[in-house]
């Protein structure tokens, strides 16, 4: 997660909706119509089947009211608008509490392509379709119910368990290699080159996650591969913070990915 944004979090009235602009409604008109084909073409049936109860607007942004409308009659999970960054503990927090923190703001024409930050779009086309799926709420729940127990030096440990499955995950139907996670639906080059023979791609293992190391502001150069969807539903079931132990006594692997480099003073 970025340190800082130059964005700012846009403010909900009383009944939680956002007055979007003309042009930021455009921005998501754009962005769901550069990934609607891909996704359609490349995404796992978890997350198409859960974007098409969601139904949200092609042509403006969604708002989280509607979105948690749906959530709360399928999983009885909510969305809520937040800052544009938030610390691990309050992410946690609100999974805990089966609410997905959504960045109100949009990005702008500028970052059309890339951005850094979770914006809402990520937040909404990429997120929200998993949670309409009892199975993936549940394990969303047990990743914020872990982090709660967890002490703060425990967290970047974690949190990879959810961004190699949930953000970033892959899996297979019907022997065709499948994009799961958010990251990748939301990402314009990204899920192209998840699904491309550039990175490597490792079998789903809990405590293997747990030890691998990533960048927010790469593609990433290594994926996991849920090959049974059960697999990823029973880590719910695990003693995380055992297996945190566990991946801090083996150490983290060498990075696939190379050194930030440090600006000048």
């Amino acid at each position: 997660m970025p340190k800082s944004t130059k964005y700012q979090a846009k403010v909900p009235d009383a009944a939680g909706y956002i007055s979007y602009t003309a042009e930021e409604d455009a921005v998501w008109r754009d962005l769901y119509a550069a990934q609607e084909s891909a996704v359609q073409q490349h995404m796992a049936q978890p997350y198409l089947q859960g974007l098409e109860k969601l139904n949200m607007p092609k042509d403006r942004v969604p708002q989280c009211p509607d979105i948690s409308a749906v959530l709360t009659r399928e999983t009885g999970w909510k969305v809520a608008p937040v800052p544009a960054l938030i610390g691990f503990k309050t992410f946690f927090g609100m999974l805990a509490d089966r609410t997905f923190p959504a960045a109100s703001f949009i990005r702008s024409r500028e970052d059309f392509d890339y951005i850094e930050e979770p914006d809402i779009f990520h937040e909404i086309f990429g997120h929200t379709p998993l949670l309409t799926d009892q199975r993936f709420a549940e394990f969303s729940q047990a990743i914020g119910q872990a982090g709660l127990r967890a002490e703060k030096q425990d967290y970047s440990w974690l949190i990879r368990l959810y961004w190699f499955s949930i953000e970033f995950g892959l899996t297979r139907e019907n022997g065709a290699r499948k994009a799961l996670g958010s990251g990748l639906a939301s990402s314009k080059t990204e899920l192209p080159h998840a699904l491309s023979d550039q990175p490597v791609v490792r079998p789903f293992d809990v405590i293997d996650i747990l030890r691998t190391p990533y960048r927010i502001d790469i593609h990433q150069p290594i994926y996991f591969e849920i090959g049974d969807m059960n697999d990823l539903f029973a880590a719910a079931d695990r003693d995380l913070m055992a297996d945190i132990k566990t991946a801090q006594a083996k150490g983290l692997f060498d990075p696939l990915y190379p050194p930030v480099e440090k600006k000048a003073s």
